[in-house]
């Protein structure tokens, strides 16, 4: 079932990339920035990372917390946030268990095959735990913009 507009946060508890216990359900009163973006270091990932790391205290300023998803292994996220400078959490989902919880672990495809990979999705969650806002359409270089 795809995730609306409106729907409670499914909840996760996850070690990030720098040993922090991440627990979504003790977020609650802070705004959560939730992208799950395809693979460290790639340019459109580079991009987006990097447009949210130059607007963090923007985000933070605005009530945001910034956290990353993908399917990457902690160590890459290590070698990327330094790579960078992120100043935010990354976390890692090899088994998919937040990107199915969040339906964007998706059948695509490139050059007439298919294959499964993460669908780039931002969902905006508030301070209850609801989701506020799902961008779908991200744009890498300017993701900060799209962001309310």
């Amino acid at each position: 079932m795809k995730l609306q507009i409106g729907d409670l946060a499914p909840l996760f508890k996850v070690e990030d990339s720098d040993g922090q216990l991440i627990d979504l359900s003790s977020l609650k009163g802070s705004k959560v920035v939730l992208y799950f973006y395809p693979k460290d270091d790639t340019p459109g990932c580079t991009a987006q990372a990097c447009n949210l790391n130059e607007n963090l205290s923007q985000l933070q300023s605005n009530g945001f917390i910034v956290i990353g998803v993908s399917a990457d292994s902690n160590k890459a996220h290590v070698k990327f946030k330094q790579k960078y400078n992120l100043n935010f959490s990354l976390l890692s989902d090899p088994e998919h268990l937040i990107l199915n919880a969040y339906g964007v672990w998706v059948e695509k495809s490139m050059y007439g095959k298919s294959y499964m990979g993460i669908a780039r999705t931002t969902f905006i969650i508030d301070e209850k735990g609801y989701i506020s806002n799902i961008i779908e359409k991200v744009d890498t270089k300017n993701h900060t913009s799209q962001i309310h």
